[in-house]
C-alpha cells in the first residue's frame, strides 16, 4: 500500500508504540524503471544481454541500455500472466502521507531537498530527533549521511530495487553503500537497531552477500564482475551526451558525432561504440535527452579521439 509493505507498517507501528524513533528511507534519485511483476518478482530482461531493460514510456518500448535491443512494454507478466506490472522505483512519493494517515498522532517529518528549503526546516528535525519523541523521519540520502539520531531503532528501505536493476553498471556499487550507509542509522543508542529491506527479489545474490558477509565481499564480487565484463575500471569509458527541444535533434547531432568519430577511429576490440541511445530519463524539463557511449581499452586513445 503506498509502497509500504504490511509487515514493515507493523514493525513501525510496533517502534511508536514502544516510544522510539523510526527512520524511512526512499530511494527517489535512484532513478531505475526496471519493469517488474509485483506478484511473481519477474524481470524484463535483455535477450541478449545480463541485463534488464529500461522503461521508456513516452515511445512504449523497454530498451537494453548495454546494446540498445528494444520491444513493446508487455500488458502482461510473461511468467505468471498478472496484470501488476510495475517499474521499480516509482510510485514511492505517496508513502508519506499513507504514514501520516496511519499514524495521526505520530509527527511525520520529511527530510529531503524540496523540505529543508525553509529556514530553520532541518534545524526542528534535528531536535525532533534528539529530544526523543516517538516520530517518523521519511527521506532520501539526505537523512542517510552522517547523522546520529540515539533512538531510531528501525530502519525500512522501501525500494531496493532501484538500485539493483539499475541499467547504469554503478548501480549495484551505489546500492551497497546506500544500504551500508542507511543502515548504520539504526541502534546507533542504547536499545539495539533493526533494519527492514523491502525487495521484489529477496533471493538477489549480491544482496544475499551483503546481508550476509558484508560490504567487503560483496565489493570483491562486484570488482570481479566487472573485470569479466570488461567495465571500468578495466576498460575505460566515456559518455557525450546530447539535449535538445526535439528528440530527432539530440539523436541525429549525436548520428553525426558517430561517424565522424569512426572516421578517426574505426570500430575494433581497441574501440567500440554505442548508440545514440534515449538517456535513462529521456525526457526532462521539455527537452530530449541521448547519449553515445563510447569504450576504449587505452586510456590515451579515447582521450586522444575526445580531443
Amino acid at each position: 500500500e503506498s509502497g509500504i509493505a504490511a509487515s514493515t507498517l507493523a514493525a513501525i507501528g510496533a517502534t511508536i508504540k514502544n516510544q522510539q524513533q523510526v527512520l524511512v528511507f526512499l530511494n527517489r534519485r535512484g532513478y531505475a524503471p526496471a519493469l517488474l511483476c509485483h506478484q511473481c518478482g519477474w524481470t524484463a530482461e535483455c535477450k541478449q544481454c545480463d541485463s534488464r531493460l529500461t522503461v521508456h514510456r513516452a515511445r512504449g518500448r523497454l530498451i537494453c541500455h548495454h546494446c540498445d535491443y528494444q520491444e513493446r512494454i508487455p500488458q502482461q507478466c510473461p511468467s505468471c500472466q498478472g496484470h501488476q506490472l510495475i517499474a521499480a522505483g516509482e510510485g514511492t512519493q505517496r508513502s508519506e502521507a499513507y504514514l501520516q494517515q496511519c499514524f495521526p498522532d505520530t509527527k511525520v517529518l520529511r527530510v529531503d531537498r524540496d523540505s529543508t528549503r525553509r529556514k530553520g526546516a532541518m534545524q526542528e528535525v534535528f531536535d525532533t530527533a534528539d529530544s526523543g519523541e516517538p516520530c517518523i523521519l521519511i527521506g532520501t540520502q539526505m537523512l542517510a549521511k552522517g547523522h546520529h539520531f540515539a533512538n531510531v531503532t528501525l530502519v525500512a528501505i522501501l525500494d531496493a530495487d532501484s538500485g539493483l536493476f539499475s541499467p547504469d553498471f554503478r548501480g549495484h556499487e551505489r546500492t551497497g553503500q546506500l544500504l551500508t550507509q542507511v543502515a548504520g542509522r539504526s541502534g546507533r543508542g542504547k536499545v539495539r537497531g533493526r533494519v527492514f529491506i523491502q525487495t521484489h527479489q529477496p533471493d538477489h545474490p549480491l544482496l544475499e552477500l551483503l546481508m550476509d558477509k558484508g560490504y567487503g565481499h560483496f565489493a570483491t564480487q562486484l570488482i570481479a564482475q566487472r573485470q569479466f565484463s570488461q567495465l571500468p575500471p578495466f576498460r575505460h569509458m566515456a559518455v557525450i551526451r546530447a539535449e535538445a527541444e526535439r528528440a530527432n535533434d539530440a539523436e541525429n547531432f549525436l548520428r553525426l558525432v558517430r561517424q565522424l568519430a569512426e572516421n578517426i577511429s574505426s570500430p575494433s576490440p581497441d574501440m567500440s561504440y554505442l548508440g545514440p541511445l534515449p538517456a535513462m530519463l529521456e525526457k526532462r524539463a521539455g527537452r530530449f535527452r541521448y547519449v553515445l557511449q563510447v569504450e576504449a581499452e587505452q586510456r590515451p586513445a579515447l582521450q586522444a579521439l575526445l580531443s
